[in-house]
């Protein structure tokens, strides 16, 4: 696995992937905003064709847009990421879905669990996010989204971010893809 905008600070023991963010850290395209926004972290691996993705993750979410989850991507301008995000005081369930444009999509009056499980899954062209909560057994996953995804060798992995600080504490556990 590579780094995408390698951390300031992390440890990987083959168990756990520990990140802490740099500063203004974000994966964003235009909407609403106006800004590009391409410097998130993202440990990914290579995946092509189809694929099943998943992993269970946590962090010390405080600050607006702290976020952690899963991301898959062909390139800066073709990405999907997910995960929690933290938003008005809360970590909400979230999926941005970018084709040269960002949309965005939250999971509201519902506090995401402290450690989430979230599985992608690609098959062609579609790719359907995933989750369950992640401390408690079991492989009943929740739809959360389903997206159209185009063709090409993508790459897929951890990601976190935190547009409005630096300093966020995420890990990461039991990734795999294949």
């Amino acid at each position: 696995m590579e780094w995408l905008n390698e951390p300031p600070a992390w440890h990987d023991d083959g168990a756990r992937l520990a990140v802490t963010t740099a500063a203004n850290t974000d994966f964003w395209r235009v909407t609403h905003y106006g800004f590009v926004r391409d410097s998130g972290h993202l440990r990914h691996a290579q995946a092509p064709g189809d694929f099943t993705a998943e992993a269970s993750f946590g962090g010390a979410y405080r600050t607006l847009y702290d976020q952690a989850g899963l991301m898959v991507r062909l390139d800066e301008r073709h990405w999907v990421k997910a995960g929690v995000e933290f938003v008005d005081g809360r970590r909400l369930l979230s999926c941005v879905v970018t084709r040269e444009f960002s949309d965005w999509s939250l999971v509201p009056g519902h506090d995401a669990p402290e450690v989430v499980r979230l599985r992608l899954r690609r098959e062609g062209t579609a790719l359907h996010v995933e989750w369950r909560p992640g401390e408690e057994g079991g492989t009943d996953y929740k739809p959360l989204r389903l997206a159209h995804f185009p063709e090409g060798r993508a790459s897929v992995g951890p990601m976190c971010c935190s547009p409005e600080r630096g300093g966020f504490e995420a890990w990461f556990e039991g990734f795999r893809v294949g």
